[in-house]
């Protein structure tokens, strides 16, 4: 049985590119994302490239759903093999420091942290009784280096970061692998990025390349089969600049 890839925060930018990057070395996709008829549109341009896919709508801001949702992708595809999370939108926006309070970080906690974590869970018996299993996050460069007036949503994915650390190292003996890609730069072809360089802009912040998701893919796939590291950054040595 071929191997399964489960893509959640699928969309036009990081999404597609890892069902790609992966669907070309024989992998089966599972696309979670909260439209369906944007998932419907991925599924059917992968399928114009010969490899399968199928949608699975679900808001994952809704950790209590993960068992569910991945019991369906159990009882389309009869395994799971690798997670890629990596849902940001328009929806989510940083906040300065100085202004955060819990509201803030309680909209973002679930979709950011909780979730992810509870994908873990279910997916974790698998993978143990399996002995392999690899699951990749996608985050900002702010999870890893704060900045100025763009906070918010670096504190929550710090805190996810911290758990992937120390789930890797519990794990890698069992076979199981997680890494984090850490992005200083803006996804061509993402919706989001449009959103995300104008609050840099109006944060007077700093200016971040763009770079194509097919090239973070290529991480993706690099950190799946070496696992030779726990994060990989983009670019290698993120030093954004000031605006001049």
């Amino acid at each position: 049985m071929s191997k399964v890839i489960a893509v959640f925060g699928a969309g036009t930018g990081l999404g597609v590119s890892v069902a790609r990057r992966f669907g070309r070395e024989g992998f089966r996709v599972a696309l979670v994302a909260r439209r369906k008829d944007r998932l419907d549109a991925l599924v059917e341009v992968l399928a114009g490239e010969d490899i399968e896919a199928a949608a699975f709508p679900a808001d994952l801001s809704q950790p209590t759903g993960v068992p569910a949702l991945v019991e369906a992708i159990h009882d389309r595809f009869g395994r799971i093999d690798v997670v890629e999370y990596g849902p940001i939108s328009g929806d989510q926006g940083f906040t300065p420091a100085a202004e955060l309070d819990a509201a803030t970080l309680e909209g973002l906690i679930p979709l950011l942290l909780l979730t992810p974590v509870e994908v873990v869970r279910a997916v974790l018996p698998e993978w143990t009784e399996r002995g392999e299993g690899t699951f990749l996050l996608a985050q900002g460069h702010s999870a890893a280096q704060p900045m100025p007036q763009l906070s918010g949503l670096g504190p929550v994915m710090a805190a996810t970061r911290n758990y992937l650390y120390s789930l890797n190292a519990e794990l890698a003996d069992k076979g199981i692998y997680a890494g984090a890609l850490t992005i200083a730069s803006l996804i061509a072809r993402s919706e989001v990025s449009a959103a995300a360089q104008a609050a840099f802009e109006s944060a007077d912040g700093p200016r971040f390349p763009v770079v194509d998701p097919d090239d973070l893919a290529e991480h993706y796939w690099d950190m799946h089969t070496k696992r030779d590291r726990v994060e990989q950054f983009h670019p290698e040595s993120p030093t954004p600049q000031a605006p001049a």
